[in-house]
């Protein structure tokens, strides 16, 4: 009969057996520095050590060869002696390995404390509740990988009856992208009430980010003003993935007008428009939406869930991410015009978007 393995997930476990499995299993000297790893396990050896000298030498050996004990040690003048050595080299390696581990342990504490204080802090950058628009209706959703994340979205009110709709992703996870995403939200914010222009916004964002970060860090991002009254919008997309317009099951992608924030200071982008007609939706994400969808064509998926213009499409965007294959942030902006609001004098015979010459 052949054997067969099986291997054992943990996640049928119970929580706290499977925490005690996980923590078993667990190598904590892993992150520590390479000079403490190295002491640390010096001090499990010797423990190792000690306690095979005191099974094997002192019991065993005093068993069969009783009195020849000093011989085998050479050193020694007694057993006490033999029994006190084992015992102190097992307790000074106790309390020195005890040391580093409770060291690594209070700077992961730290850690984590200062991850949790982060998270709470990054949260009070996003908006805690969105204003309402006459003739509008918005949601937002958000979730990072980790305790902090690179993404970031804002929902801005201008004058003139105007909003600005800003979505961006940075370059990798976790302190340092979350870092980056609370600058470019100070940058918007900041821009925004002195030159409320998706292409000053690019433009500046870009040139700031391009000079103070380092060069592999970057960020796609969208910068999209809806004027209310007509549903016209005016948007440059920085190399992110292309915003969704659905009206009606059709859907028009509004699609990049220029390279991601902070790659070359002298990068140019283009102004995109557009429009949101009355019982259409604007749908703005990052990347971590398509790429947790399990599907061979993730886009088909969201198409899907614009068609069905009911209450529930954010919450229908949300039941397409799939955990097993989450490995990034999401973000999820979406935007609905009421079927009854004003055109505002939009010709019917305007196309969805107008992209850029």
């Amino acid at each position: 009969m052949p054997l067969r393995i099986h291997r054992v997930k943990l996640d049928n476990f119970p929580g706290s057996l499977r925490r005690a499995l996980r923590y078993a299993s667990y190598d904590w000297t892993r992150e520590m520095q390479r000079s403490k790893r190295i002491i640390t396990w010096v001090c499990i050896l010797i423990q190792g050590y000690a306690l095979y000298a005191a099974a094997l030498w002192v019991l065993v050996y005093a068993s069969i060869f009783p009195g020849e004990l000093l011989g085998y040690f050479g050193v020694l003048p007694n057993r006490p002696l033999a029994y006190l050595c084992v015992f102190l080299a097992y307790q000074i390696a106790y309390r020195v390995k005890n040391g580093m581990l409770t060291s690594e342990l209070i700077r992961k504490t730290q850690l984590e404390s200062d991850r949790i204080a982060a998270r709470g802090i990054q949260q009070t950058l996003h908006p805690q509740k969105l204003e309402e628009l006459q003739g509008y209706k918005v949601e937002a959703f958000y979730k990072p990988f980790s305790e902090v994340g690179g993404d970031y979205f804002d929902v801005i009110e201008l004058p003139g009856n105007r909003t600005l709709f800003a979505v961006a992703d940075v370059s990798g996870k976790g302190m340092p992208a979350a870092l980056l995403a609370a600058n470019i939200q100070a940058l918007v914010r900041s821009i925004s009430n002195v030159q409320a222009d998706p292409l000053a916004l690019a433009a500046q964002i870009n040139k700031h980010l391009s000079r103070y970060t380092p060069s592999e860090r970057f960020a796609t991002a969208v910068f999209v003003i809806l004027s209310r009254d007509s549903g016209e919008l005016t948007y440059v997309n920085a190399g992110h993935n292309p915003p969704i317009v659905s009206c009606s099951g059709s859907m028009t992608f509004l699609e990049a007008t220029g390279v991601p924030l902070g790659l070359f200071t002298d990068s140019e982008y283009e102004l995109g428009t557009g429009i949101i007609r009355p019982g259409c939706a604007l749908l703005i994400f990052t990347d971590g939406l398509p790429d947790s969808i399990r599907a061979r064509n993730p886009e088909d998926r969201l198409r899907e869930a614009l068609a069905d213009n009911s209450e529930r499409t954010l919450v229908t965007l949300q039941s397409l991410v799939d955990p097993k294959f989450n490995q990034d942030d999401i973000t999820i902006l979406l935007v609905k015009r009421a079927a009854g609001s004003a055109s505002g004098g939009v010709p019917a015979s305007e196309s969805l978007v107008q992209q850029p010459e």
